[in-house]
């Protein structure tokens, strides 16, 4: 089956607060669920930037609430299209705490068509290898506020 994805970047509301943003996190987890969405939602305290994958009819709704929500606006779609697999295929929602400078360097990376580099050691990191690399070393880390699978906030 070929699996889509998306990433975007946004602008948090000003009056998100942490215990909606967990609502809001809950609330996709379920979504997603019902879709077969997974991906992972970074966040820095003032600017979201998440990337989902699953089938393209499950992409697209999810992306509709997501157009549609008021927790966040300026929306600016990174990249959208095909994967061959998922990346984050246990995730239905992974909201991962980052600072400003982490969610920067993978916004700002070359999101071409959601490749990953060739080598470890290509210096040329592409957005997706930045984005597992965070989201993976803030779990291990139990760095920041990290949603899990279940929608409950580890910490």
């Amino acid at each position: 089956m070929p699996f889509r994805a998306i990433a975007y970047a946004s602008e948090a509301s000003r009056n998100l607060t942490e215990q909606r943003l967990q609502q809001l996190v809950a609330e996709a987890v379920q979504f997603n669920e019902s879709v077969d969405v997974t991906g992972t939602l970074l966040f820095d305290g003032s600017r979201f930037l998440q990337y989902l994958e699953g089938p393209e009819a499950g992409i697209k709704a999810a992306y509709m609430r997501i157009l549609g929500a008021s927790s966040h606006s300026g929306i600016v779609e990174l990249n959208r299209g095909r994967v061959g697999r998922r990346q984050f295929p246990h995730w239905r929602m992974r909201s991962v705490r980052v600072d400003e400078l982490a969610l920067g360097k993978v916004a700002i990376s070359d999101w071409t068509g959601f490749v990953r580099s060739a080598s470890a050691l290509d210096s040329g990191k592409s957005a997706l290898d930045r984005l597992l690399s965070v989201s993976q070393s803030h779990t291990e880390a139990g760095v920041g506020g990290i949603t899990e699978p279940d929608g409950q906030l580890a910490r």
